[in-house]
C-alpha cells in the first residue's frame, strides 16, 4: 500500500503542467469528462516527465475541436476519422481523442471505428494494462481497471483483456509488447507470452511500415536485447526479422566457435556503451549495424578441419541487410548506411596483426567515408573475446588507428580526398574532352593520392602524363 500511496503522489505531482489545468477546466466548463491517459500517465507513476500528453474525452471529434481552439495556437485534424485531434496549447502538443469501442475484423488490423461512451470501456480495448491506466480531470481521479499499477510495480506486461483476443485483433500488439519489455524492463506475462507463440502468424497482416517502426522504436530503448529475446524466443523474430533467428540457430554445440546470437547481442549493448564517445546516442543505424553484422554467418559457414571459418559473411551479410532492411520499408539512406557498415566491419582486424602503411590508413578513411565515426563504434563493439590480453591488444590497436586518423588529417584534408587535379583540369593537360579516358585519369590520380599523399600539381601532372604516354 505504500508504494501504491508514493505512485499516487508522484503521479500527482508530475501531472501540474498548465496545459493540463487549461484543458479540465475548458472540458468540464463545456459539460464533457476528460481525463489524461496511457503513457503520460504511466510515465507520471514512474516519476518520468512526459512531453506526449494523450487525453480522452466523451466529446466528439467537432465538440473537442470547440473546446479546444479558443486554447490553442494551432490544431490538426490528424484522425479525425478515428476521433482524434491534436492541438498546441501553452507551447505543448497534445492528442485528444474520442473514447472508442471498436471491433475487429480478423483479415486486418485496423479496426471499425465505434465511438464509445465511457472511460473504462476505452481502457479496455488498449494494448497492455500499464498503458491502461487514466487521471480523471479536473477531479485528478486515478482510474486503473485492470491493475496496470500493480503490474508496473510487480514488472509484468499483461493485456487488459484476453491476450489471445487482443493480440489477434492487433497483432502489432506483440510487437508493442517486446519494446515496453526492453523500455521499462518487464518481463511477459505467461499467458501473454503462450499468446504470441500461438498467434506469432497473425504479424503477417501487419504492413511492413508498422513493423518497421516498431523494431526501430525497440532497438533505441536503453536496452534493447530485453525485447529482442522475446521476439527470438516466441517465435516472432523469425517473421520478421528472420536473420536473427538464424543466427540462434547457428549455435556450435562441439564449440568450435562462438555463440553468434549471443556475440551480437553483446556486441548490440557495447555499441550502445561507445555511442555516447563519439557523440551518436541513440543512433539507429549503428544499432541496425551492431544486430545484423553477422547475418552472413549461416550462408559461409564451412568446416575446415576442427575449424569453423565463415569467409566473405561480411559482404553476404551486407547483402542480407540491405534487402531485409528495404523490405522493412527504412529509408534507403539507412540501409545504405547499415550495409556499409557491415561490409566494412572486419576491415579492421588486419591492423592488429601488422600495422598499416599511411595509405591502407587513407583507404579506410575514404571507403568509410561518412560512416567514420559509425564504424568505429562497430569495430570496438565487435570484440566480445574473454582473453582479458587479447582484448586489450586490440583497444590499443584501434586507438593507435584513430590517432593515426587524427595525425593525417592534420597534415591532408582526408575526409575529402580527392586528385590533386580535377576534370577540368585533366581535360586540358590530355587535350581531350568529356569521355571516359577523363573518369579513368581522375581514378588512376585518386589512387596516386591514396598512396603517396600529396605530391603537389606539377607532380601530378608529369605523372597524368606518363601515365597517358604508356597507354
Amino acid at each position: 500500500m505504500q508504494e501504491v500511496a508514493k505512485a499516487l503522489a508522484q503521479l500527482a505531482e508530475n501531472t501540474q503542467q498548465p496545459v493540463i489545468q487549461s484543458l479540465a477546466a475548458a472540458f468540464s466548463k463545456a459539460g464533457f469528462e476528460i481525463a489524461l491517459v496511457g503513457g503520460p500517465v504511466r510515465d507520471a507513476l514512474l516519476g518520468k516527465q512526459t512531453t506526449d500528453l494523450d487525453f480522452t474525452t466523451n466529446a466528439s471529434p467537432d465538440e473537442i475541436l470547440k473546446v479546444v481552439k479558443p486554447l490553442a495556437t494551432a490544431t490538426w485534424d490528424v484522425g479525425r476519422e478515428f476521433g482524434t485531434i491534436a492541438a498546441e496549447i501553452d507551447g505543448e502538443r497534445v492528442e485528444i481523442t474520442t473514447y472508442r469501442a471498436d471491433s475487429y475484423d480478423a483479415k486486418t488490423r485496423k479496426p471499425t471505428v465505434e465511438f464509445g461512451d465511457n472511460l473504462e470501456d476505452d481502457l479496455k480495448r488498449r494494448d497492455l494494462t500499464i498503458n491502461a491506466m487514466a487521471l480523471r480531470l479536473p477531479e485528478r481521479v486515478f482510474v486503473d481497471p485492470h491493475e496496470g499499477l500493480r503490474d508496473l510495480n510487480l514488472k509484468t506486461l499483461r493485456t487488459p483483456s484476453s491476450p489471445e483476443v487482443s493480440f489477434s485483433d492487433d497483432p502489432l500488439r506483440m510487437l508493442r509488447a517486446a519494446r515496453f519489455s526492453s523500455k521499462l524492463n518487464l518481463s511477459i506475462d505467461p499467458a501473454a507470452f503462450d499468446a504470441m507463440v500461438e498467434l506469432k502468424d497473425r504479424i503477417r497482416i501487419v504492413s511492413a511500415e508498422r513493423i518497421r517502426d516498431e523494431i526501430s522504436k525497440l532497438l533505441l530503448t536503453d536496452d534493447p536485447t530485453i525485447g529482442l529475446e522475446l521476439l527470438v524466443d516466441s517465435g516472432l523474430a523469425a517473421i520478421v526479422l528472420p536473420e536473427l533467428t538464424a543466427l540462434k540457430l547457428e549455435t556450435d554445440e562441439h564449440m568450435r566457435h562462438k555463440d553468434v546470437y549471443q556475440h551480437t547481442l553483446t556486441v548490440l549493448k557495447q555499441a550502445i556503451d561507445y555511442e555516447k564517445n563519439y557523440q551518436l546516442e541513440k543512433d539507429l543505424a549503428v544499432r541496425l549495424a551492431a544486430l545484423l553484422h553477422d547475418i552472413g554467418k549461416p550462408a559461409t559457414r564451412k568446416l575446415d578441419g576442427k575449424l569453423v571459418t565463415f569467409y566473405h559473411h561480411d559482404v553476404v551479410g551486407a547483402k542480407l541487410a540491405k534487402k531485409r532492411l528495404t523490405e522493412l520499408r527504412f529509408s534507403n539512406e539507412l540501409v545504405d548506411s547499415v550495409a556499409r557498415l557491415i561490409e566494412l566491419h572486419l576491415r579492421f582486424f588486419g591492423y592488429s596483426d601488422a600495422q598499416w602503411t599511411d595509405s591502407a590508413v587513407r583507404r579506410y578513411v575514404r571507403d568509410a567515408g561518412e560512416e567514420l565515426d559509425r564504424l568505429h563504434i562497430l569495430t570496438r563493439s565487435d570484440v566480445t573475446t574473454r582473453n582479458q590480453k587479447k582484448a586489450e591488444r586490440l583497444a590499443h590497436a584501434y586507438d593507435d588507428l584513430e590517432q593515426r586518423i587524427a595525425q593525417l588529417r592534420e597534415q591532408e584534408e582526408l575526409d575529402s580526398i580527392r586528385p590533386e587535379l580535377d576534370g577540368n583540369q585533366i581535360m586540358e593537360i590530355l587535350g581531350i574532352g568529356p569521355s571516359r579516358e577523363v573518369g579513368l585519369a581522375y581514378d588512376y590520380l585518386l589512387e596516386v593520392r591514396l598512396d603517396e599523399g600529396e605530391i603537389g600539381p606539377e607532380a601530378a601532372k608529369n605523372r597524368l602524363l606518363s601515365w597517358w604516354q604508356a597507354r
